[in-house]
């Protein structure tokens, strides 16, 4: 019985010994890596502010804070020309208008209801941009939110807590009940936005004055992540060392995208952990038949190298009550990514859940119509059956040079300007969408892997329908 301590110590002692040696040749750090922003919301805050206007105004602080201390030491040069932190640069968000980095809000004069759009860590409030507009176009009020950390500079990570970021949730749900009072308020979250959006969903049922949310959208939501968490939280403590400050680095890259953070902290990693961790006992310690969660549409990619989607089926979706939620699978493209390509297929998932009569919840598989056509259809099966009850031709074909989607990919329309299928016509700011960039590895300076990986979602007209409809 004394040997587990002993053979845990010796493991964590080698897994230092690791971080150590790999902390020790990686990228330079940049002043806005170090550089903290002194506005920018905090646990004090939480306790002083209590009006969403008021997180307003410290934003307008903080972006004021951001311009002065970074944009304004920041060079010039053709070297910097695709730095975000450069004034006037193709990745400089001020060149595109409005700045998608900062909160947004959509208002309806006849709001049907009211929709709070989270986004996901790292990222800003422009991954919901598209979506925000579709839906006061059909009637909302929208608020788009940012979150603390976010939208300014990569250092905001460092030090975040996520009970800091559900404060300012609750802000902002309070501020949409006030803008549409006696109507439907609902949450769309995005990644690391739909654990945060449960986590309100459970504070609302356990506290009157919150105003409840009617219905939740989770977008490639983080519900489980990777055990690498642990290793991020080791590292986060080593970096407290002298001249291991890196390690509080999980990866440090360019800043090159105007709406989302390249470089990613250990403790922004702990903190999806922890939040997962809390929202996934909350509701394994509930009955939710007795006072059910509000009903979900989940989106996820069958292939996702960020969260898990096991964890959507096991951790959530089969302890809630059932007939009230769905899950819409996008698989891969069967046509293109045959077995002798693919490294690990994701089709043991999507076979089980179709074969499970035991699903309490409806299940719809995006997929080809069959293995010789680039055709899709989404095939939807009632809980507790095993066989789908309704086929519907999305009119859509998989695009020729595309296997699948990504945990990036499904919030963007392909026409985003920025991360879309093809670069907007007469258009002179920087596009990361698909790239056909081609030559040696380890040439440039944007990792191979950012170039591979998806970033649009082919079928966002399906998906933005289906929550159109959900919502109503």
């Amino acid at each position: 019985m004394q040997k587990r301590p002993a053979v845990l110590a010796t493991l964590i002692s080698i897994l230092c010994a690791v971080l150590c040696l790999t902390g020790c040749d990686r990228p330079e750090l940049m002043p806005w890596h170090e550089e903290l922003l002194e506005s920018e919301f905090s646990a004090e805050d939480a306790r002083e502010i209590d009006s969403f206007e008021e997180y307003l105004a410290l934003e307008e602080a903080v972006f004021t804070e951001l311009d002065q201390r970074f944009y304004t030491d920041t060079g010039t040069a053709p070297e910097h020309s695709i730095e975000r932190y450069s004034r006037g640069s193709l990745a400089d968000p001020g060149q595109r208008q409005p700045n998608w980095n900062r909160s947004f809000e959509l208002p309806n004069d006849t709001a049907i209801g009211g929709v709070l759009l989270l986004h996901g860590m790292s990222d800003s409030p422009y991954s919901l941009r598209a979506l925000g507009e579709a839906l006061q176009q059909r009637g909302y009020h929208v608020v788009g939110l940012r979150m603390p950390g976010h939208g300014t500079i990569p250092s905001g990570m460092l030090y975040l807590q996520w009970q800091e970021i559900a404060a300012v949730v609750r802000l902002g749900m309070l501020h949409l009940a006030q803008r549409v009072p006696g109507k439907p308020i609902h949450i769309i979250g995005y990644s690391t936005g739909g654990p945060l959006a449960l986590d309100y969903a459970l504070q609302a049922q356990q506290d009157s004055a919150l105003p409840p949310a009617t219905k939740l959208v989770l977008i490639s939501p983080a519900i489980g992540i990777s055990p690498a968490a642990v290793v991020a939280k080791w590292s986060r403590r080593l970096s407290r060392l002298p001249g291991l400050h890196q390690l509080a680095w999980l990866d440090i890259q360019p800043e090159f995208d105007p709406y989302k953070y390249n470089s990613f902290t250990t403790n922004a990693a702990e903190q999806v952990h922890e939040l997962t961790q809390s929202v996934a006992n909350r509701i394994a310690a509930r009955t939710d038949a007795e006072r059910p969660l509000p009903p979900m549409l989940i989106f996820k990619s069958t292939v996702d190298a960020t969260v898990s989607n096991e964890a959507v089926v096991e951790r959530l979706l089969s302890k809630l009550a059932a007939d009230r939620h769905e899950l819409v699978v996008f698989d891969v493209n069967r046509f293109a990514a045959t077995a002798i390509l693919l490294r690990n297929d994701p089709g043991p998932f999507t076979v089980r859940l179709s074969a499970d009569k035991q699903l309490p919840f409806t299940f719809t598989l995006v997929a080809n119509s069959d293995t010789d056509s680039r055709s899709v259809a989404a095939y939807s099966k009632a809980p507790f059956t095993t066989v789908a009850n309704r086929v519907e031709p999305l009119g859509q074909t998989w695009p020729r040079e595309v296997f699948s989607l990504s945990h990036v990919a499904l919030p963007f329309p392909p026409d985003d300007p920025l991360y879309g299928a093809q670069a907007p016509e007469a258009s002179n700011q920087l596009f990361l969408g698909q790239q056909a960039l081609q030559g040696e590895r380890g040439v440039l300076k944007i990792p191979e892997n950012f170039l591979l990986r998806l970033r649009h979602n082919p079928f966002y007209d399906y998906e933005q329908a289906r929550i159109l409809d959900w919502l109503q």
